[in-house]
This record gives structure tokens, sequence and C-alpha cells, in this order.
């Protein structure tokens, strides 16, 4: 049976005019520093485990508490997992991204990429 989703907030996706570039960053002990409207960050070598989760908190000034925060995850150097984004909660600087490996068995066995865009209204 298909989900269903819904839409708090409408997303006006032809004004990229707020869109001010990408950053990049490398996380270190889960958290990162981006203070762009997009990015992508290279976690450090995980190992998590199947069915395990991997928190990273991503700071950015452009976040409020009520900006919608989009990520998207992808092996960066892990060859093993399934890394998909659980949920992501913005604050006020910041946004907390829960990923978790929904492997059967297999462990996380290296980086993973996380991409983010940030939307306010």
């Amino acid at each position: 049976m298909p989900q269903q989703v819904r839409v708090y907030r409408e997303l006006n996706m032809r004004d990229t005019s707020k869109i001010t570039g990408a950053g990049a960053a490398t996380s270190t002990a889960a958290a990162a520093t981006i203070n762009k409207t997009s990015g992508q960050i290279t976690t450090e070598a995980l190992t998590t485990a199947a069915g395990a989760t991997y928190t990273m908190t991503l700071t950015n000034s452009i976040i409020a508490a009520t900006s919608i925060v989009l990520a998207t995850v992808g092996k960066g150097t892990a060859t093993t997992g399934e890394p998909v984004v659980q949920f992501v909660t913005p604050a006020a600087g910041s946004a907390v991204i829960l990923i978790r490996n929904v492997a059967a068995s297999a462990a996380l066995n290296g980086t993973i990429t996380i991409n983010f865009v940030v939307f306010n209204a």
C-alpha cells in the first residue's frame, strides 16, 4: 500500500535565487559545519551495524527551526551496508540527520556522503 505524504507548506521550486551555492565538509565525530543552502558532507569512516543508526549534526547558520531540510545519502567509500535517511530535525542554526543502516546483516565499512538542501519561507 502506498504511503501518504502530507504537505504542510508550498515550496516554490522556480525561485532558485535563494540557493547561494553549495558547500562541502568532512565530518569529525559525527558533526560538520556548512553555512550554505546546499552541500555535501563526507562522513568519517563508519562501522554502523545492520539495523543501527548514525546521527549527524549539521551546523548551518541558514537553518531555522521552521526550515525544510531535505537530505539524501550515498555510499562514499563504503562497499557494504544500506544507509538510508530516516529523518531530519531542523533547529535554529543546525539540523540533526539520522541515518539508518537497513541492511539485513552487513555493517557499513567506510564513509558515506550526505547531500542536503535548505528551504526557508
